[in-house]
């Protein structure tokens, strides 16, 4: 296999589970030193890449928190010297109710976490990667970042609001030679779908159903257009948000 980040080294948040281990698992595969940052400790990704000879650090973070993050990308440095990708995917879906029942906690943790927390992540992220003047970002946004759904208000404003971060910062710092782009992933079988239906095989169906391509995306098929999106392959890819959706957003 091309190991085209050889020597490289990639954050990605969230990534003790789902799309975020797919994805660090993946920049381990193309060469890269990877940091699996989460706020659940648990060594599944951490094991599968050192098994596979690759070179992993897991670190604890709390991405609503700025010191958690600064501590986070510090230790990076420390431990590698260097930041060349990001995948910044830590999220949650919060609660289901619609607006006018959506509470204040419930809000304020969800902007917290996948808006906030992508912001605070590009703060300490940026600043390394101009420093070696080439750095490339993907932000995990959503389908909910592209059009709406009912019942999940603070989720689907969140991830409204990633894709214009994105956006900002792609304007930003393209003469500084970082590209930030975003994926936008449809129903993807990871635990956060699970929630939603409650693995029940009827509720799943009717999901699988929504999709044109008639299933629910893998987590690997996420990562692999953040790999191609942090790749040189996408050198003149910036400020665009990928969706990876099996069409979904096209009907």
């Amino acid at each position: 296999m091309e190991k085209f980040f050889q020597d490289k080294v990639a954050i990605v948040t969230g990534g003790s589970f789902g799309i975020g281990r797919a994805a660090a698992i993946a920049f381990a595969e193309k060469g890269a030193k990877v940091v699996i940052a989460d706020w659940v400790e648990d060594n599944e990704t951490l094991n599968a890449i050192k098994s596979a000879g690759g070179d992993a650090i897991f670190i604890k973070c709390d991405v609503s928190s700025d010191e958690s993050v600064r501590a986070m990308v510090d230790k990076t440095i420390a431990q590698y010297g260097r930041l060349d990708y990001a995948f910044n995917n830590a999220g949650v879906e919060g609660l289901s109710a619609p607006t006018h029942e959506c509470t204040n906690e419930n809000w304020d943790k969800t902007i917290a976490v996948n808006l906030k927390g992508v912001w605070l992540c590009m703060k300490y992220e940026i600043p390394h990667m101009i420093k070696q003047g080439k750095g490339a970002i993907v932000n995990n946004a959503s389908i909910a970042g592209l059009v709406g759904f009912v019942n999940i208000p603070a989720y689907v404003a969140s991830k409204h609001g990633i894709l214009g971060l994105t956006k900002n910062a792609a304007l930003e710092y393209a003469k500084s030679g970082i590209r930030v782009n975003a994926v936008c992933p449809g129903v993807i079988k990871t635990a956060m779908i699970d929630r939603f239906t409650g693995k029940d095989k009827v509720v799943e169906k009717q999901f699988e159903s929504m999709e044109p391509v008639g299933r629910m995306g893998q987590p690997e098929e996420v990562a692999e257009a953040v790999i191609w999106l942090c790749s040189d392959a996408a050198s003149f890819v910036t400020a665009h948000p990928m969706a990876v959706d099996g069409g979904w957003v096209a009907q």
